[in-house]
């Protein structure tokens, strides 16, 4: 348990390897046994951090959210990982700030709140989806209401936020671009919770190694650049 004269953080991402940056800037890590797929504390700029990882998609995210708040109350949460870029201006790694987050119908929009940082980041709307957006086309049309970056995690997290009273912040980095669709179906290499399947993933590649494999090895380059920018981001901030 953190102590109660230390500020304490939760982090949700989908994937352990999206808080791999920001751990890098910590100091006196500790992994934790809670039951989520990953689960670390560590210190940074003064505060005590909660990182958890569940998975991708909100119901998974929901469901880390609530074991890491029933075994350690912050003072604020997070969501981070990774985005795909609807506006065309964003570019593989750069942090994007989600100003509010929304349902892809626009029917939920919550509002988050703004860190303090002088490092290079974009602002705007954030479409938190309930599957992988594939295609061009349907960057598009989210584009054409407004919004700037799409994931799967962060409304999820904000509503959790919201329910318990908590400030709720949104930090990004962008991992596709918004001129770029995926030819690997991620929607059905997801297993029956949710979590993508790296077995399914690799029997894809394999079926299909022309033009899959050099698509994987694009994302896994991009998906460096993000968690080195998440990093950085995250050293210099404030909350």
């Amino acid at each position: 348990m953190a102590t109660a004269d230390i500020e304490t953080i939760l982090l949700v991402a989908a994937e352990g390897r999206e808080l791999a940056g920001i751990l890098r800037h910590c100091r006196r890590q500790t992994r934790l046994r809670w039951p989520v797929r990953f689960a670390r504390s560590a210190e940074l700029g003064g505060r005590r951090l909660f990182l958890v990882a569940n998975g991708c998609g909100a119901g998974l995210a929901g469901e880390a959210c609530e074991v890491a708040w029933n075994k350690q109350r912050t003072s604020a949460i997070i969501s981070t990982g990774f985005c795909g870029a609807l506006d065309p201006i964003l570019g593989a790694g750069d942090v994007f700030v989600a100003a509010r987050v929304e349902s892809p119908d626009g029917t939920v929009v919550l509002d988050a709140c703004a860190p303090e940082c002088s490092r290079p980041h974009s602002t705007g709307r954030l479409v938190s989806a309930d599957h992988v957006v594939q295609t061009v086309g349907e960057k598009r049309r989210l584009r054409d209401r407004g919004a700037s970056a799409v994931e799967m995690e962060a409304l999820a997290v904000a509503l959790r936020a919201k329910h318990w009273g908590v400030p709720f912040y949104c930090v990004r980095a962008v991992t596709d671009l918004a001129e770029e669709g995926f030819q690997l179906d991620f929607n059905a290499a997801r297993d029956g919770e949710g979590r993508l399947s790296t077995a399914r993933i690799l029997w894809a590649v394999a079926r299909r190694p022309n033009p899959l494999a050099s698509e994987l090895l694009r994302l896994y380059y991009r998906s460096h650049l993000a968690v080195r920018a998440l990093g950085v981001f995250f050293a210099e901030c404030r909350y």
